[in-house]
């Protein structure tokens, strides 16, 4: 039975999937066949649609003259084997992990193959309320990590402190001992003659009673001096601040009243700020006596004790260093007796060490020949005794107001301020000293600001001994001084290529010197923040004991005797308040060290770490590094690559030229039927296609057959049919 079909038939059977032997394909091609002596198409139309997966190649869709698309499998000639596998992996295959295309996909992947336990639950959690609680709790695990660890990183240079006693033979430390009164009255009074005479003007105008040791010295003073100018409270003047009287002030001398300009400074405050109605005070002035300041104190005894003081050091200044030192005490004078470790000793164990404002001062123990002594026992017995010869009559009675000596305790190459942490000891009394020695090394920089020798701070030492946080203050003091006076400080040493500060080369040092002194006082100086504390000293802690000498029953025998010793050095009979005992020992001979040591260490750092990693996160090294790994390297390489895309993008579109746009060739074919689609086709949706236009394909001739033989089921294959099997 033959069914004949015209060419145009909308009936005709045609196939659009990939017909294999089992398939709907094949049973439909089956029934049908053309007439054998019809010649093949002469050039088929052909869509590449997809490749098979065991052979990477393109598929190829042939049409023929029936216009049905039966899928021929062609490979194309134009790439090579390699480049085609690698194109259709790339465009097909899907991209996750560090290469994946967007930052969402990154994160996604990290996510399902970390070994955090948090970020995972995030991901596969269901329900938005769990993977809301899952992130807050991962969140939170992250900020206490970072927390924890940013203190570990802040406190790694802490120290740990370690104290150590040690029982041992111990250094006896160095001693300086000087007299309260820096110089004898009877070798200086020429000098201060007319200073002390207009400071008992003062006192007899301010008090109404002149203060002199003799009444008969003090007129004939008065009678010389009478109708001369006062030449000290002319350059400073003595005045008497009224409360009531803003502005003006009555001066000493005269007795008249005198505007005062300028600021009234009560040291650190206003003088309006003082309760007494009436203060005393001096006028210091610049070199124009435009810029002036008035000094006011609360207590007269004050102003005239530091009006005289400046008065004092402008004088001293002036007199050369080998006449300063006859006019103090020799160690002879100073030194009774002596006695150490049991041994005795005289003023031959002893250094001198003139100090400006104590004199001579001597030092026991000081090196001498690079030899330290040192005791093996503990106890008064075992120190140093010593009995002071203080000669109360030969004291300045304006510049000390107190009679005694003073001692201070330090290292054989440590400068002995005498001022600062010197201790008193009084006349009349024997003063027991005893010491315990305390040594303490600290770390330097990072863990702290201390200096080993100084070197680094740059401040130059002008004192000849070794490195200390006082001498650092001292020293940027003077030079300061130096720099903003002109001159130096005669407290102070002197520094190389300068000189003390007088009224003749100078005459304006005193209004420097205060306005300085207060500047380094509130520390505008910059010198407190300049200066460092040293890593390693040695400090003795002191305790002090008094008790009175010699006793009644004593001083019959003990007077007579020491008077007789000292006869060939003074000549007069000693009293008791003449006298000082000093015994400075060790109480024992523990040795206290207290040594700073790093309190963590790299390994133990890194532990820390790895602990707070484990107990918030269960993450380790390796999670860390893969976490830098995606978040720094692929997060910002997916940043890069989109920028440097968008540039590609924008700089092709600049190099291309402009010109209207052509219309769309349709490359051979026009059959909306044979648009390149990259998806697989299959037997339904090629029953979907639309038909064919009724307008002749361009190229293609029509068929030249008008009927099909129908012959029976599954006669043998179709051609198209074979020809996939041949593929």
């Amino acid at each position: 039975m033959v069914r004949s079909t015209e060419p145009g038939d909308s009936h005709s059977e045609t196939g659009s999937g990939v017909r294999g032997p089992g398939g709907p394909g094949a049973h439909l091609a089956s029934s049908i066949r053309p007439a054998p002596a019809q010649p093949p198409p002469p050039s088929p139309a052909r869509t590449e649609i997809g490749s098979l997966p065991s052979l990477g190649a393109p598929l190829t869709l042939s049409t023929d003259p029936l216009g049905s698309s039966t899928p021929i499998l062609k490979v194309p000639s134009s790439m090579a084997p390699g480049e085609k596998i690698k194109a259709k992996i790339k465009r097909n295959l899907p991209v996750t992990g560090p290469q994946a295309p967007t930052i969402k996909e990154l994160m996604r992947w990290y996510c399902l193959n970390t070994n955090t336990h948090g970020c995972r639950r995030i991901v596969v959690s269901r329900g938005r309320l769990r993977r809301l609680l899952w992130i807050g709790f991962t969140l939170t695990a992250v900020a206490l990590i970072l927390w924890q660890c940013a203190l570990l990183v802040f406190s790694f240079y802490t120290v740990s402190v370690s104290i150590k006693v040690h029982f041992q033979k111990l250094d006896f430390p160095a001693v300086t001992i000087c007299n309260i009164n820096p110089y004898k009255y009877s070798a200086v009074r020429h000098l201060l003659a007319d200073l002390e005479q207009e400071t008992r003007e003062a006192l007899k105008s301010l008090y109404g009673f002149p203060e002199s040791r003799k009444r008969r010295e003090a007129e004939s003073w008065s009678s010389d001096l009478e109708g001369a100018h006062p030449r000290f409270s002319h350059r400073i003047p003595l005045l008497l601040f009224n409360q009531d009287e803003k502005g003006k002030a009555r001066d000493f001398f005269t007795g008249r009243k005198r505007k005062v300009s300028g600021s009234i400074i009560h040291k650190a405050s206003n003088v309006m700020h003082i309760e007494s109605k009436q203060v005393v005070g001096f006028q210091l002035c610049s070199n124009d006596t435009s810029d002036c300041a008035t000094y006011t104190f609360s207590s007269g005894i004050n102003a005239i004790q530091e009006w005289y003081k400046l008065h004092y050091m402008n004088i001293m200044a002036q007199v050369p260093l080998e006449k300063k030192i006859n006019m103090s005490y020799s160690a002879e004078e100073l030194l009774v007796t002596c006695f150490f470790d049991g041994v005795s000793c005289d003023a031959r164990n002893f250094t001198l060490f003139h100090h400006p404002m104590h004199g001579n001062c001597y030092t026991f123990n000081n090196r001498e020949n690079e030899t330290i002594l040192s005791t093996s026992m503990g106890g008064s017995e075992y120190g140093l005794q010593v009995i002071l010869y203080i000669n109360e009559e030969e004291y300045n009675p304006f510049l000390v107001s107190s009679t005694g000596a003073k001692v201070i305790i330090h290292q054989q190459d440590e400068y002995p301020f005498v001022e600062d942490v010197g201790t008193e000891i009084e006349t009349a009394m024997v003063t027991s000293i005893g010491m315990h020695l305390t040594e303490s090394f600290k770390l330097s920089e990072p863990y702290s600001q201390c200096t080993e020798d100084g070197s680094d701070v740059p401040i130059r030492n002008i004192y000849n001994a070794a490195y200390s946080l006082q001498i650092c203050l001292h020293s940027c003091f003077q030079t300061k001084m130096v720099e903003k006076c002109g001159c130096a400080q005669y407290s102070q040493p002197l520094p190389p290529e300068a000189n003390y500060c007088n009224y003749q080369q100078h005459p304006n040092w005193m209004y420097c010197y205060y306005q300085l002194h207060r500047a380094f006082v509130q520390e505008e100086l910059g010198c407190q923040s300049v200066c460092k504390e040293a890593c390693s000293f040695k400090e003795w802690t002191l305790t002090t004991s008094l008790a009175q000498w010699p006793s009644v029953v004593s001083e019959k025998w003990l007077l007579p005797v020491l008077t007789w010793d000292q006869g060939r050095q003074i000549n007069k009979k000693l009293n008791k308040t003449d006298l000082a005992k000093l015994l400075i020992f060790y109480k024992d001979l523990n040795q206290r060290s207290i040594m700073e040591s790093p309190a963590n260490s790299i390994e133990m750092l890194l532990s820390n770490f790895g602990g707070q990693l484990g107990l918030w996160m269960s993450c380790s090294v390796v999670c860390v590094i893969e976490i830098i790994e995606v978040f720094f390297i692929d997060f910002f390489s997916i940043i890069a690559r989109r920028q440097w895309q968008k540039a590609k993008d924008w700089w092709a579109r600049k190099q291309a030229p402009r010109c209207p746009e052509a219309p769309r060739s349709p490359q051979g074919q026009d059959n909306p039927t044979l648009d390149i689609d990259d998806d697989l086709p299959t037997f339904n949706s090629a029953l979907h296609l639309p038909p064919a236009l009724g307008t002749q394909v361009p190229g293609t001739p029509p068929p030249k057959y008008n009927t099909l033989r129908l012959e029976r089921a599954f006669s043998n294959q179709l051609t198209d049919t074979q020809m996939l099997d041949e593929l």
